[in-house]
């Protein structure tokens, strides 16, 4: 049973492709005021019509989230005109694809500006928000290769694990003021990124999807209710978890054949 966000107000960050913008969309059209936010013009403005074509309430801000005082300020102003700030999602997110050998300083220090020290920005401005209100749900998107091992992203790996620690601290923390923190950590999704590399690489992207227990990439819809799932009133007991929604890729132990 579908629950009804008629009335509430969900932020969103990196919503206007892939896992954000399904998340967008779903919220909307069961009734919830959407602001989204993502670097992009010409994505976020398709996402916004999307949504407003097909009958949901939605802002969307130009906005790259490691300015920090901007990301902040934007939380907070649409609190204020709002009234309100009942979810969260941070979603944007930024990955280098190296070796350590060839990975710069710089790189690391994106990635992690963008995993991890974006993430305590827009949760430390959502939880005073609503701490404050007495209730709300912030969710955060992590990573499989947050919890398991892959060469060549260790920038984006480590930040992601950081986002997962964080969550659960910050969950602890504002768990008497009927505030809830929770990580999903998605595996391998059918995103626009990931059918352009299964066109370039079909062999390639065979033998990722074939080494997932279910056999198949995950759709951004399907991340998109499990994000839904923690922000509603269904996860009420729920705080602290970094939940993996992969096909049963966390779960796997590799035999080689």
């Amino acid at each position: 049973m579908s629950q009804d966000f008629s009335g509430q107000v969900a932020f969103i960050t990196g919503g206007s492709d892939g896992i954000g913008r399904a998340t967008a969309e779903l919220l909307a059209e069961r009734g919830a005021t959407v602001i989204v936010c993502a670097r992009g013009a010409e994505k976020l403005k398709a996402t916004g019509d999307a949504i407003e074509a097909a009958g949901g309430k939605v802002e969307t801000h130009q906005l790259d989230v490691t300015d920090s005082e901007a990301f902040a300020g934007l939380i907070e102003d649409v609190a204020k005109r709002h009234g309100r700030l009942d979810m969260m999602v941070n979603n944007a997110m930024a990955v280098h694809y190296a070796p350590i050998s060839q990975l710069k300083l710089e790189h690391w220090r994106k990635d992690f500006a963008v995993n991890a020290d974006a993430v305590f920005v827009g949760t430390k401005a959502a939880m005073d928000i609503m701490m404050a209100a007495g209730k709300g749900s912030i969710v955060n998107i992590s990573s499989t290769t947050a919890i398991r091992a892959a060469p060549y992203m260790s920038s984006y790996s480590a930040s992601k694990a950081a986002l997962i620690q964080f969550t659960a601290v910050a969950a602890m923390e504002a768990a008497r003021s009927g505030v809830r923190l929770n990580a999903i950590v998605p595996g391998q999704v059918q995103t626009a990124a990931n059918e352009d590399f299964a066109a370039k690489a079909p062999e390639v992207a065979e033998k990722t999807k074939d080494a997932i227990p279910m056999g198949r990439g995950g759709e951004p819809k399907e991340l998109a209710e499990s994000i839904i799932f923690m922000l509603s009133d269904a996860a009420s007991y729920i705080t602290g978890v970094a939940l993996p929604v992969d096909g049963g890729k966390a779960a796997q132990l590799y035999l080689p054949s």
